[in-house]
């Protein structure tokens, strides 16, 4: 037995442009809330203007990745026909 199972190898498969990015997403998210509640709360003094919009630069990094991923999606249907 040589060869790797499906398992191993999808283990070992290296995290990719998807995975980041889903990260980004939730972390972008968790960003805003935390920070609002932090603010409501009074233990930080931060602009509701200014913890948007780090939240969404933190987002809009990864945006190129969706960019790329819904040309992928295009190029395949067009493909199919």
């Amino acid at each position: 037995m040589s060869g790797k199972t499906e398992l191993e190898k999808q283990e070992s498969k290296k995290t990719g442009a998807k995975q980041y990015s889903l990260f980004a997403q939730i972390f972008s998210g968790t960003w805003i809330a935390v920070l609002t509640i932090l603010k409501g709360l009074k233990i930080m003094v931060l602009e509701t203007q200014d913890i948007i919009c780090t939240g969404i630069a933190i987002a809009a990094i990864f945006s190129p990745v969706y960019f790329s991923i819904f040309l992928d999606k295009i190029r395949d249907i067009r493909l199919a026909k």
